[in-house]
């Protein structure tokens, strides 16, 4: 290994290494990686991670938007044969080429963290698995069932596209800087979409957003003023057997689903 010292960390790149080995050996285990697989990793940093990985795994390919890292990386990684080090931005670099089923393992920079994981939804069953530290909050949120005040639009729609599950808590002493929050592990296994056609996902999607867009309020009004006809929410919701004067955060995944697609119709037939 290569003895020069790290780079310091950037805060504006939410720049918090992992430097707590056994919480390293809980997410490869995690993981359940075998030499068959390939592993996609998002922000390596320091490479404690990258180093357990490619020892698991049979392909790895970290990417790191930091040249600093990059570099450092490129000398401490020289002998494993088996890791691709790319430097890019993960929000936009091509994922595509790496084969189905690849498996996501990543401690994501947490102000880039949700867009990162929904890029990866997107892609279907293309990611078979994911394990990601992320804020606990984020974590919170992501597994938050109806009825609480952790579900959210973060909750439907990553529930939508994957089960999702909470491992466990990581304490800001496993990092260095340390961050000013606790994170916590995530697992996340992807399924087949449960709509059909892209444009049933879009209206999916627009009808959750325009749900929560004012909590407080009922959902009838709550999707008025976001543009949506309160006569045919009315009706859409009459004929689930749901009360008009309900709010978003009371209704489960399969009830939005039902909403879309009846909703859908009645527009249509209106």
């Amino acid at each position: 290994m290569d003895s020069s010292p790290p780079p310091a960390a950037i805060r504006r790149l939410g720049q918090n290494f992992l430097i707590d080995p056994n919480i390293v050996r809980k997410i490869v285990a995690l993981a359940e990686l075998s030499p068959a697989d390939t592993v996609l990793e998002i922000g390596p940093g320091r490479g404690i991670l990258t180093e357990a990985l490619c020892r698991a795994a049979g392909h790895v390919t970290a990417i790191e938007v930091d040249p600093r890292l990059h570099t450092f990386l490129s000398e401490r990684t020289a002998q494993l044969p088996n890791l691709t080090l790319l430097l890019g931005d993960a929000l936009t670099h091509p994922i595509d080429h790496l084969p189905t089923g690849t498996i996501v393992v990543a401690n994501l920079p947490y102000y880039i963290s949700t867009p990162l994981l929904f890029r990866f939804l997107s892609q279907g069953n293309h990611f078979a698995r994911m394990v990601l530290m992320l804020q606990n909050e984020v974590a919170d949120r992501l597994v938050a069932k109806p009825r609480t005040s952790d579900y959210s639009v973060l909750s439907v729609t990553a529930q939508y596209s994957a089960h999702i599950s909470k491992a466990f808590k990581v304490s800001p002493q496993c990092f260095r800087p340390r961050p000013e929050v606790d994170s916590a592990v995530v697992l996340l296994r992807a399924h087949e979409p449960r709509l059909r056609r892209p444009e049933e996902e879009q209206r999916f999607a627009s009808l959750v957003r325009a749900s929560f867009a004012h909590r407080r309020k009922t959902l009838v009004n709550s999707l008025r003023n976001e543009g949506y006809d309160s006569k045919q929410v009315e009706a859409a919701l009459t004929r689930l057997h749901l009360s008009p004067s309900l709010r978003a955060e009371t209704l489960t995944l399969e009830q939005f689903l039902a909403l879309t697609r009846l909703l859908a119709r009645i527009i249509h037939d209106w």
